[in-house]
């Protein structure tokens, strides 16, 4: 261990015997960050050209009001972000106001007169299943009338023989995500979502393919739209937002599709043309500058989660080193008091309300109680660290982000603290695998 690292992590308290297992798993995360970084600096060196090529001035910068009329920075940015994300357009707008929204509003411009969607990755996550598929409060037609879903295999990855099968029935539109949500299973790299592509090309050739990109902007040097994908969609205050981005998500893709959602979200002939930025462009332009630096960082803060919770002997998901596809580190805590216990230590040393003390509570599309840590400077910006949980078996903890690998490596070590010390009122002793 670093004489800086044991002097950081001495002077916040922490005990030595937990000290010495944070300097083990530094280490661990040290020796996988050369791969990484070889990847992060291609990821930069993509989007530093296409700002290149954008030739941005001052002007763009400046936000408008009302309409939104004649904003040269809003076309700016969308072409831009349109560029990084390897669409030929974007629709970007902080008048959508999630992930969710975005893909919602990309399903609605999408479907056709059966109202047909196939999920090629198993459940949606939480929020979106219940809004594509629950009959609305008036009582009508929930948004997908037909819904298909592929269970995943026992490794977490797609059967493909069962896809085939769901494919053939015709759907309007099939989904993809991305990132894990809150399943026990690994994110998927572009390299899968293309095998998956590929399949609905063949035997659902009529269909849109909408990819939930949410967590995954970034981490590698294509995105789905660079291997078939129609449509992608996520949120700007998580990757593309860098940190900074106050609001808004994206849906990005082929000309024809984006333009669909556009004329969904606004109004025919006028998606386009309206839409203001207030003074927000400046943050948004630099956010995505910014962005695949602050991926990197998130992915170093993540691999010594990893490795500091499995030398305590706890399951994680991905392991240290190995290939991440999206921002989250799955940890299996395996009690509700534990996951109390990590939350808890998190929330003490993030930026925001380090004094409030997390409880789990109902969250808007989830069946089960959530608990979470969240203390950015942009509400619910993921990109910042936080993490979430649901209130089930097996009671994993997801961890997401962290712009500063430093300020990772403390309040995750925190985090740690918390649940040895719950272990330890409880009579049960965690020892790290070192010491076994």
């Amino acid at each position: 261990m670093s004489v800086a690292l044991h002097a950081v992590l001495a002077a916040f308290g922490f005990p030595e015997e937990l000290i010495a297992v944070a300097g083990r798993a530094a280490r661990s995360a040290e020796k996988c960050r050369g791969p990484r970084e070889e990847r992060a600096m291609q990821v930069s060196a993509k989007v530093v050209g296409c700002f290149s090529e954008a030739g941005l001035s001052e002007s763009h910068l400046v936000g408008s009001t009302g309409y939104g009329y004649h904003d040269a920075g809003r076309e700016a940015y969308e072409a831009l972000l349109a560029r990084a994300l390897d669409a030929e357009s974007a629709l970007a707008r902080i008048q959508l106001v999630s992930g969710t929204h975005a893909i919602v509003a990309a399903v609605r411009a999408c479907l056709g007169p059966s109202a047909s969607l196939c999920s090629l990755s198993g459940p949606p996550y939480d929020t979106l299943r219940r809004v594509l598929t629950d009959t609305p409060h008036d009582g009508g037609e929930p948004l997908v009338r037909r819904y298909a879903e592929v269970a995943l295999q026992g490794d977490g990855m797609v059967d493909l023989q069962q896809a085939r099968t769901a494919l053939l029935d015709g759907p309007d539109v099939v989904f993809i995500q991305r990132s894990r949500g809150y399943a026990p299973r690994p994110a998927l790299s572009v390299a899968a979502v293309e095998t998956l592509v590929h399949l609905a090309r063949r035997h659902a050739p009529r269909a849109v393919i909408l990819v939930d990109n949410c967590y995954g902007e970034f981490v590698e040097e294509r995105e789905p739209t660079a291997v078939g994908a129609d449509l992608i969609a996520g949120s700007l205050i998580k990757n593309p937002g860098g940190g900074l981005a106050p609001a808004g998500a994206y849906v990005a893709g082929r000309r024809e599709f984006v333009e669909r959602v556009t004329e969904t979200v606004v109004a025919p002939h006028l998606g386009r043309a309206v839409g203001p930025t207030l003074d927000l462009t400046r943050w948004l332009v630099a956010g995505l500058h910014r962005a695949p630096r602050a991926v990197a960082e998130s992915l170093a803060i993540l691999d010594f989660g990893a490795a500091l919770f499995e030398e305590l002997g706890f399951t994680v998901s991905p392991r240290c080193g190995e290939p991440r596809y999206d921002i989250i580190q799955a940890i299996r805590l395996g009690s509700p008091e534990a996951l109390r216990a990590f939350t808890e230590g998190l929330q003490s040393l993030l930026p925001v309300n380090a004094r409030a003390r997390p409880e789990p509570g109902p969250v808007p599309g989830y069946a089960d109680p959530v608990i979470m840590a969240m203390g950015s400077f942009i509400a619910g910006s993921t990109l910042e660290l936080s993490c979430d949980a649901p209130l089930r078996p097996p009671y994993e903890v997801y961890v997401q982000g962290g712009l500063d690998v430093t300020h990772g490596m403390l309040a995750l070590t925190a985090a740690a603290h918390a649940v040895v010390r719950e272990a330890a009122s409880r009579g049960k002793r965690i020892v790290p695998l070192h010491g076994r």
